[in-house]
């Protein structure tokens, strides 16, 4: 008896409706932010422009890397530079969708994905900004140029939802992902990397070169079955990419003894890459509150923020106050 066929009608309509998907969104997730950020989200994402306006004496809440050292060398007094706000800021998503993101022990993490950028991309084009997507399966398949406006974000999304899951590809190349996203953003950006980062070595590299011309951040995919090998027994496990398969026996204190010391090799390597290309890290589990992980983040950022004075040095003769000396001295010892 042969296997019939998908209906083509019941495969679109069990897909996620875009429109209700960023409507659940905005009231569970956006609505939450606003409250609990109260509309300040320059610690999710900076957005000042680069073109010097002036100098101006400095004052206590200040950001302390915008101190001009030279200036007050000369002045005795700190002064900080101001720069006109840009305001139109551009923003990119660089989409992993190949086959592993699809795993997930709770929910997918390409749900994850999707939900995420919808998230952003709403926050984002809802002052103004521009938002536009890079799309990788087995290869970079699809660019949506930036543009604004919630229509747009619905257009992202529904490119997110519709796409067809792929069972089988070669393995994943970072590194030629973002070389293509290099040559395609001329312009500095705002930059988001979503992936789970299981692909073939060599993109830090990459990732490094354009994170000098962006601000890059790197929000990585999780499962905390990717973490910890459950007790469950004789099972098959597969390669998401290469449809490799392994037969194991969890039952073996041995084995999850050594997937563990793997998986804590491959977070060391993972986050060494990262530090090396100099960009900021939002890791998203599958078993995590969306609106928690990105007021953590908001958090960390604000907090290096904060502590930034730590790794400036005055030039000679400068005079710093007093509260931002004591922060170098304690960042110091």
């Amino acid at each position: 008896m042969s296997r019939s066929q998908p209906d083509p009608e019941a495969v679109l309509q069990s897909r996620p409706n875009p429109e209700a998907v960023l409507r659940r969104l905005e009231w569970t997730v956006i609505r939450r932010l606003d409250g609990l950020l109260q509309g300040d989200y320059r610690t999710l994402f900076r957005g000042s422009g680069l073109d010097l306006a002036g100098l101006r004496e400095y004052q206590y809440h200040d950001d302390v890397r915008h101190i001009d050292w030279n200036v007050t060398a000369r002045l005795q007094v700190p002064y900080v530079r101001e720069y006109h706000e840009e305001r139109e800021l551009t923003a990119w998503f660089l989409l992993d969708l190949s086959p592993s993101v699809e795993f997930g022990s709770r929910a997918k993490k390409r749900t994850i994905s999707a939900e995420f950028v919808a998230v952003l991309a709403r926050l984002l084009s809802r002052r103004g900004n521009r938002v536009g997507a890079m799309f990788y399966g087995d290869r970079v398949d699809g660019v949506i140029p930036p543009r604004g406006g919630r229509r747009h974000v619905l257009q992202v999304l529904q490119q997110m939802l519709a796409r067809p899951v792929l069972r089988r590809s070669a393995a994943t190349d970072l590194r030629e992902f973002l070389r293509s996203a290099y040559q395609m953003m001329p312009r500095r950006s705002l930059v988001f990397l979503v992936s789970d980062f299981i692909s073939t070595p060599g993109w830090a590299d990459a990732l490094g070169l354009l994170a000098r011309r962006h601000e890059v951040v790197a929000v990585r995919l999780t499962d905390p079955l990717e973490m910890e090998m459950p007790d469950l027994g004789l099972f098959t496990i597969e390669d998401a990419e290469t449809g490799e398969q392994l037969f194991v026996d969890s039952n073996d204190r041995g084995f999850r003894r050594r997937f563990a010391a793997a998986a804590e090799r491959h977070e060391r390597e993972l986050h060494s890459a990262l530090g090396r290309a100099g960009v900021d890290t939002l890791e998203l589990s599958t078993g995590e509150d969306l609106a928690d992980a990105l007021l953590r983040f908001a958090d960390l950022r604000k907090q290096r923020s904060r502590h930034a004075a730590g790794g400036i040095e005055p030039a000679a003769g400068a005079r710093m106050p007093k509260h931002l000396e004591v922060g170098r001295v304690l960042s110091l010892a």
